[in-house]
């Protein structure tokens, strides 16, 4: 249940959901500190009052004192030392009569007061007066209260041990802890002392301040951060989410990403990564679509020209027109597996070249092998040879794909064999200049007849020889696509003396 609850929640509310939780967690257990400090607090100042009590119960048996007020006075006189710190000492006899009381002595206030300052004569003399009804009538209720505790203690199971209690008013904290007084002859009376521990109220109350501060700081920090992560971090993602689903859904909704790809973090690298994919998919599927009307626009041609034949031939018993008429059906069966053949081939090139990875490459000796598997078949099937001219340097290297450069040159020589005369050279120059490495292919056959030469390597461009079954139309395209993806340039134009000639810029590297 709770999994399930924290799914359907964004990463900001999870995030301060979880703070949520670990901020009780922290509470609770500073409410457990707190409580556990009082009570440790008060043991350490009941333990020093039970030494005080030992102390003295122990001074009382020792010197036989006599709980009697004379004695009980004279003793306090003579032994007050041991009451420093303390605010009051009471005695009782063994009937809960008060037979001693610090309070009730003419003795220095700086034995039995925890302040340390110099109180003149004059000033307590002005305040004794003021003040002597006021505390005549305090001392009395303070008395009779106490006096209630003793006796309800002498007939309670803690008789025997030290039993401590507080007093606790506005501006006082009163600890007290009183015991009975025994000797060999049995209980003899009770002794409570009192002191105001108002350093056990303000050591509480300095530890809630100090958690209370932090616990606001700790709540400002989180809310800072949560603006902070929200602004920009999860808005961005929350807007590359919407990217995607508008890019999904095909929406023509504006998309809010161009602010995000203009960041230097990772953010903006990503979005600019996945608006780049977006556009390259796009440009792959328009693409697509595009070559798919042009195929089944050039493979409805032959097969009308292929239905008509069929029709007629069937008709006629003209053996002449028989024949001519079986040539043009071989011509457009040719042309449509030419076509089939090649656009199959192609969309595996397209697919294998997304996987492949660019390498330095030295072009010489790739074009070599190409030149001379071409010769082995050329030169013996129509007397085409096949030259590779290069400059005195041994320095070609590119960026590019081994087996792409192969296919380019290779595509290249087939074209230019097929167009070429027997008897015929096709030649291949190697050079190179200050930025790029330089392929030319010429040949000596009839050149381009289109006015706008660059449209031959549009697909399926329409000028075609009388041997177009041998082609389909999409070689020279292939070959213009491999070439951007090596972020190289191609031309085409006529030579002067005749023929074709396609010249190829890569981008030269330096070794």
């Amino acid at each position: 249940m709770f999994s399930y609850f924290l799914k359907n929640l964004s990463i900001l509310k999870k995030f301060l959901f979880i703070n949520f939780l670990i901020f009780i967690i922290i509470s609770l257990i500073t409410i457990l500190y707190l409580n556990s400090v009082q009570p440790n607090l008060i043991k350490a100042k009941q333990s020093k009052h039970i030494e005080i009590l030992n102390n003295t119960i122990g001074h009382f048996n020792r010197l036989n004192i006599g709980f009697n007020q004379d004695e009980i006075k004279n003793f306090l006189f003579s032994t007050r030392f041991l009451f420093q710190n303390l605010d009051r000492v009471t005695i009782f006899d063994n009937e809960f009569n008060l037979i001693g009381d610090t309070d009730t002595l003419d003795l220095d206030p700086r034995s039995f007061g925890q302040t340390s300052e110099v109180i003149e004569m004059d000033d307590l003399n002005e305040k004794s007066t003021n003040e002597e009804n006021s505390l005549s009538i305090n001392n009395e209720t303070k008395v009779f209260t106490l006096n209630k505790r003793v006796e309800n203690y002498a007939f309670s199971s803690e008789i025997g041990k030290p039993f401590t209690f507080i007093e606790e008013n506005y501006n006082q904290f009163i600890l007290v802890t009183l015991k009975n007084v025994s000797n060999e002859n049995g209980n003899i009376g009770y002794i409570a002392i009192s002191e105001n521990s108002l350093d056990i109220k303000a050591a509480i109350q300095e530890r809630k301040n100090f958690i209370l501060r932090t616990a606001i700081l700790v709540a400002i920090v989180i809310l800072i951060f949560s603006f902070v992560l929200n602004k920009y971090f999860l808005k961005p993602i929350k807007n590359l989410v919407d990217y995607t689903r508008i890019i999904k859904s095909k929406s023509k909704k504006e998309t809010k990403i161009d602010h995000i790809k203009n960041r230097n973090d990772e953010l903006g690298v990503l979005s600019k990564s996945l608006d780049e994919m977006t556009k390259e998919l796009n440009s792959r599927i328009k693409a697509t679509e595009n070559f798919s009307t042009d195929l089944v626009h050039e493979i409805r041609n032959p097969l009308a020209s292929l239905k008509s034949a069929s029709e007629i031939i069937s008709e006629t018993a003209d053996k002449e027109k028989q024949e001519k008429l079986l040539k043009i059906m071989i011509h457009d069966v040719s042309r449509i597996d030419r076509l089939i053949t090649d656009y199959s081939q192609m969309l595996k090139d397209e697919l294998a070249i997304s996987t492949e990875q660019m390498e330095d490459l030295d072009l010489k000796p790739i074009i070599e092998s190409v030149v001379d598997d071409f010769n082995n078949i050329y030169i013996e099937k129509k007397n085409i040879n096949i030259k590779l001219n290069t400059s005195n340097s041994n320095d070609y290297f590119i960026k590019g794909i081994s087996n792409r450069v192969e296919q380019i040159i290779a595509n290249l020589l087939d074209n230019s064999v097929s167009f070429s005369k027997n008897g015929s050279t096709v030649t291949v120059a190697l050079n190179k200049d200050d930025n790029y490495t330089i392929v030319k292919v010429s040949d000596e056959g009839e050149g381009f007849k289109e006015s706008d030469i660059q449209k031959v390597f549009d697909r399926f461009y329409s000028n075609r020889p009388e041997n177009f079954g041998e082609h389909s139309g999409l070689g020279l395209n292939i070959v213009k696509n491999l070439v951007e993806i090596h972020k190289g340039e191609i031309y085409a134009s006529n030579s002067p003396n005749g023929g074709a000639v396609i010249e190829i810029k890569f981008p030269k590297i330096y070794n």
